[in-house]
């Protein structure tokens, strides 16, 4: 048959050559010498040439070929496009670069392809295009893989992926620890059946409800926030998710999960309502708790006509343990009665602690005819009690106070001041009795047990019946010879010679608001007593003194104190004036302005039992003060409860932060005083360092030559 005419052969030749000049990719053509016999515009635009003479009949391989990405000789007997051409087959590589007429190289994939012709194979056609921004690209999704994964691996939280059917796909390290599991362990695993499949109380889960699986089917978000997965030892971890799904190409494949262990932060949790409501020393229902339920029966006895009874327990002579022994010793006190009480109350009764030595029991559905020998029983118990420390015995008592609740009960605060008044009877009545509350005997108690502390008060007021004494506060950076920073103590003097701590009279001098007059008689006696053994001179460098909420508030008291001042002489710098944490937050206006006014003259302040109001933090930074006395009741528990170490550390903390001194009261052992002096604490007072002794027993230090105040 005969071919096309020449003119068609033209024609076609003509088209050839404008489809290949026109596209995109550099094509090239070579004999089976490795000649090049024909390359296209494309070609000599992406390696530099000008045109196709500077290619034509050149061996290609050594032109454009030789040499591999990282710099090694590419010799041409190894050269994938020759062998493929060599062996009737196409060829293709993306791991390659052609060299440009400049001497640089360009990523490049290709493709080879035979030529044959009449049957016989005379050469081979290419066509690479430069794949430099891809491999960029590439590189740049490496890099973003590679961070991806090293975030993956690095975040604390357990990371798995699920696919529709709730397959395993990936698992970050931090999850197959969690869950121990290797992670090859966990990938094509059904995780609901794994680890999903119960409940905490160990009753199947439905995988409808799953939060993974309706992330999936319903295509959104879900936040698990008390949710259990299995471990392969077959425990249980309480752990907190969020899921979401995971979409592609516009449908929802899998979701993500991201969880954390949440045993600690449950553990903590528990613990911290533990202590919201229990007494941290004998383990009892705190006073809060104690109300709540009060209030409960109270609303109960008046709605359902039922019948409750509280009990109110006051120690009696537990100060003379405490006073005499330590508050290490009234601490376990404390803690033996509370094993004993525990075993005398019924199952569903409350015992609590309402306060130091103060203790209330709460009989639900109980009448009062009942709880009489219930109350004796406890006085009994108590009666009976030998409390041994350092080999000395001691014997305590309590007065109860017994009132009913009932339908007349108005409310928990009227039960538990009518339970106070009957016991405040049975401690007039002789102590170590049980009194029932009447209500028609309430203004004679009152009025005859308070009044009688009144005269008293008064009565040592007016004759000076009081007494000084001191306990020394140490600095725990530097020994020190003598005693130069101490703080007075207040003691009532008895027609016997006796003395009587302030824990007694205080209350009802609050109470009655004769604080201020007391005040007064401690500003004086302690300026006498500073000027007449000339302290300052002898090496007493800082004195601190006690005044109350109460005279805060009279602006006559800051002009009393000024003119002590000046009439005995003693430095102000030398004289600290210690007030509570309450008092101050109390009286907060006039306290700023009091002590702004005695610290312009050289006066400094200490905010004493800092910590127990639980608002200190907020208002400490509008009080000049110079001195933070952290509350004793943090102190003697630090060295078994990291709670109270906790509060004792952000105290000091803040304290420094602010250029304000530590003191820790109440370091009444010697691992109470190594952990306050490895806290950073700046001083110490307690039974671990001095005891209280009168101030007539002071031996002053004498001075040294580079003493100073405390700064």
């Amino acid at each position: 048959m005969p071919g096309p005419p020449p003119a068609a052969d033209a024609g076609r030749d003509e088209l050839l050559r404008l489809l290949l000049q026109s596209t995109g990719e550099a094509i090239y053509g070579v004999d089976l010498q490795g000649r090049c016999t024909f390359v296209n515009r494309a070609f000599l635009e992406m390696l530099g040439y000008d045109s196709e003479d500077e290619v034509l009949g050149r061996n290609i391989h050594q032109l454009i070929h030789h040499t591999h990405p990282d710099g090694t000789h590419y010799p041409k007997e190894a050269c994938q496009a020759r062998l493929a051409t060599f062996a009737h087959r196409s060829g293709h590589s993306d791991q390659e670069v052609h060299w440009r007429k400049d001497g640089t190289p360009i990523p490049v994939e290709w493709w080879s392809h035979p030529i044959y012709q009449d049957g016989v194979l005379i050469g081979a056609v290419l066509n690479f295009v430069d794949i430099t921004e891809r491999r960029q690209s590439e590189r740049e999704l490496e890099r973003l893989n590679a961070y991806n994964r090293l975030l993956l691996e690095s975040a604390g939280e357990g990371i798995f992926g699920v696919d529709r059917e709730l397959r395993c796909t990936f698992a970050n390290a931090a999850a197959a620890a969690m869950l121990g599991y290797g992670r090859e362990e966990l990938l094509g695993r059904d995780i609901f059946a794994l680890m999903h499949h119960s409940r905490e109380d160990a009753t199947p889960g439905v995988r409808e409800d799953c939060p993974i699986h309706r992330a999936i089917h319903r295509q959104e978000g879900f936040v698990a926030h008390e949710e259990v997965l299995w471990r392969k030892d077959g425990t249980a971890i309480p752990v907190q998710y969020t899921v979401n799904p995971v979409r592609e190409a516009g449908r929802v494949s899998g979701a993500v999960v991201v969880f954390r262990n949440i045993a600690e932060a449950r553990a903590l949790a528990r613990k911290m309502d533990y202590l919201a409501t229990h007494d941290t020393l004998t383990g009892l229902v705190n006073r809060r708790e104690f109300e709540q339920r009060l209030e409960r029966a109270v609303a109960a006895a008046e709605e359902a006509a039922a019948e409750h009874v509280l009990c109110y327990l006051d120690l009696d002579q537990f100060k003379v343990v405490n006073d005499s022994c330590g508050h290490a010793a009234g601490d376990e006190l404390l803690r033996q009665l509370t094993a004993l009480l525990q075993g005398r109350v019924r199952k569903g009764d409350t015992l609590a602690r309402l306060g130091g030595d103060e203790f209330g029991v709460l009989l639900e559905h109980c009448r009062l005819a009942d709880a009489l020998p219930l109350a004796e029983a406890l006085r009994t118990t108590v009666e009976a009690f030998r409390f041994v420390w350092d080999g000395r015995a001691f014997c305590v008592g309590t007065s109860i106070g017994v009132v009913a609740i009932d339908h007349a009960a108005t409310s928990a605060a009227a039960v538990l001041s009518a339970a106070d008044t009957a016991c405040y009877a049975a401690k007039d009545g002789g102590r170590n009795r049980v009194h029932v509350y009447e209500a028609h005997d309430e203004e004679t108690i009152r009025r005859r047990g308070e009044m009688q502390w009144v005269s008293r008060i008064r009565e040592a007021i007016e004759n000076g019946h009081f007494s000084l004494g001191f306990q020394p506060i140490h600095a725990l950076d530097a020994g020190e010879a003598g005693c130069r920073h101490i703080e007075l103590l207040l003691r009532m003097v008895e027609a016997d010679g006796g003395e009587t701590l302030p824990g007694a009279f205080i209350p009802a001098a609050e109470r009655f608001c004769l604080m201020p007059g007391i005040d007064r008689w401690v500003i004086r006696a302690a300026f006498d007593w500073l000027r007449r053994n000339e302290a300052h001179g002898r090496g007493l460098e800082t004195c601190f003194i006690n005044i109350s909420g109460q005279s805060l508030g009279q602006a006559a008291f800051l002009g009393y104190i000024r003119e002590q001042l000046a009439a005995s002489g003693v430095p102000p710098e030398m004289i600290c004036f210690e007030i509570t944490e309450t008092a101050a937050v109390a009286n907060l206006a006039q306290a700023v302005h009091f002590m702004r006014a005695l610290k312009a003259q050289g006066c400094r302040f200490a905010l004493d039992d800092f910590g127990s109001g639980m608002s200190s933090f907020g208002y400490l930074k509008n009080l000049p003060v110079d001195f933070l006395k952290i509350d004793g009741t943090f102190i003697r528990g630090m060295v078994d409860d990291p709670v109270d170490r906790t509060m004792v550390q952000a105290i000091n903390q803040v304290g420094q932060a602010m250029g304000i001194r530590t003191i820790a009261e109440f370091v009444e052992s010697e691992a109470i005083l190594e952990q306050v002096r490895g806290i950073g604490i700046d001083f110490a007072q307690g039974h671990a360092l001095a005891r209280p002794a009168p101030l007539d027993r002071l031996t002053l230090p004498g001075r040294r030559p580079s003493a100073r105040p405390i700064p």
